[in-house]
């Protein structure tokens, strides 16, 4: 795993860079007549190879740029967008972002951000680590991993290959209040699908390693190891009877639960009245012990960040503290909508950590005795709007506090509301590949639907 080496690294010059224009493109709208004006711009890069059975399927080199503008006149807004960094370009989308906004309908929510909450502290936080990554090194690290995968165990029959990636972004927010951020990060990915035994009886599963920096990542072969074992676990599924039973989610499935309550919570969801949490800031939404904190700043965080899509300066701050819904998750014109103030989270959240009050997954097996663990999610049977949630599973059946067998095509249902009110546990075993850090979540009761 090599970085770049300071000398070839270029990304502070091209932030500069991007940086003027940003400032350019404000003086065209102010010059245009509008009385507030942002602009996005940003410079990706990256390179995806994908492997099969040891051989090479695809290899993809990317290079995109953009540019976003939204321009104000009063309260009346227009946008435009190019991909084009020329003059000419930039010209001509800022005529168009203003032509639009002549055209459009007042409306009283719209408008920049408060220019009192714009970041002023514009820190980085240990996000950019680029890896100087060729296309045969990519190849033979995804190769590394099939090979250790379909070595692991005689039972994997086949595979459905592997894939490395190495990206890069360098990007910048400027608005009319004189607000200029600049941002750079980086991400990098190597992961396996494998298939497991022959027929009716195939199964199939995954194993993945992400982070900002080549030196988060498992090795190939721990990868290819960890997706081979999770695959031949799942071979010679059995049914269970339908009922209600203890549900626990995996970490990186019960992440999914806190991401419909980010979404019951949202802004967007609030303001038209679509969300089974309206008008519940300030009351018991979960158990009593249950917290949720965003941590904008931590070092190496995934999404960590200095200040919104907005510009508005981000902070530590609860979401829920001790079961209680503390607040909503508002950029400024949600928050207009509704009468509240920004939150910080235009553009979404940044790193969450839920306190965790049990052990790992194994422990929390062993103390929920008989009942079904979650491994695998499908379908998108989550209605925000009402709470009702009904959604494909497949995992294991526990009983005695272990792994029994597995099970699959099966379905869990409940209303989320309920479901949030009956969680028993969240471990300590957290699934350090989201911006989401939580540990498996134990449900007390859900119902289970599987063999009639």
């Amino acid at each position: 795993m090599t970085p770049l080496t300071a000398a070839s690294d270029d990304s502070l010059a091209r932030l500069d860079r991007l940086s003027g224009l940003a400032r350019e493109v404000l003086r065209q709208c102010s010059a245009l007549g509008a009385s507030q004006a942002e602009v996005a711009v940003g410079e990706d890069s990256g390179l995806s190879v994908n492997v099969r059975m040891g051989e090479v399927e695809t290899v993809e080199r990317t290079q995109d740029r953009s540019v976003g503008v939204t321009v104000y006149f009063g309260q009346r807004k227009g946008s435009a967008s190019t991909a084009d960094l020329q003059p000419a370009s930039l010209a001509s989308t800022v005529e168009m972002a203003c032509a639009i906004a002549r055209h459009t309908e007042a409306d009283p929510a719209a408008g920049l951000a408060d220019a009192h909450r714009m970041a002023d502290d514009l820190r980085e936080f240990d996000g950019w680590h680029p890896w100087a990554l060729d296309a045969d090194r990519a190849i033979a690290l995804a190769v590394e991993a099939e090979a250790a995968g379909r070595a692991a165990d005689a039972r994997i029959a086949n595979s459905d290959g592997a894939g490395m990636h190495s990206g890069e972004s360098v990007s910048v927010y400027a608005n009319s209040h004189g607000f200029v951020g600049a941002e750079r990060s980086t991400s990098h990915s190597l992961s396996l699908s494998l298939i497991a035994g022959s027929g009716d009886g195939m199964q199939r599963d995954y194993w993945y390693s992400s982070g900002l920096s080549p030196d988060d990542l498992e090795s190939p072969v721990q990868v290819g190891r960890k997706a081979a074992e999770r695959t031949v676990a799942r071979l010679d599924p059995r049914p269970i009877k339908t009922g209600d039973y203890p549900v626990l989610f995996a970490p990186e499935m019960a992440r999914s639960l806190i991401g419909h309550l980010l979404g019951a919570i949202s802004g967007g969801a609030l303001y038209r009245r679509a969300s089974f949490l309206l008008d519940h800031a300030g009351q018991r939404i979960l158990p009593p012990w249950f917290n949720v904190v965003e941590r904008p700043h931590i070092a190496r965080g995934l999404r960590s960040a200095a200040y919104d899509a907005e510009g508005v300066a981000t902070v530590d701050s609860d979401i829920v503290r001790d079961g209680v819904l503390a607040r909503y998750l508002l950029g400024s014109y949600s928050a207009r909508k509704l009468g509240l103030q920004s939150t910080g989270n235009a553009g979404g959240v940044h790193n969450l950590e839920v306190t965790a009050n049990a052990d790992g997954l194994k422990e929390m097996a062993r103390g929920m005795g008989r009942g079904l663990l979650v491994t695998e999610l499908m379908g998108q049977g989550a209605n925000n709007v009402t709470g009702d949630y009904s959604r494909g599973a497949a995992g294991f059946w526990v009983e005695h506090g272990e792994i029994a067998h597995p099970v699959d095509e099966l379905t869990i249902a409940g209303r989320m509301q309920d479901i949030f009110q009956a969680i028993e546990a969240v471990g300590a075993d957290v699934d350090r590949r989201s911006h989401v850090a939580v540990g498996s979540i134990l449900v007390g009761r859900m119902m289970v639907a599987g063999e009639a």
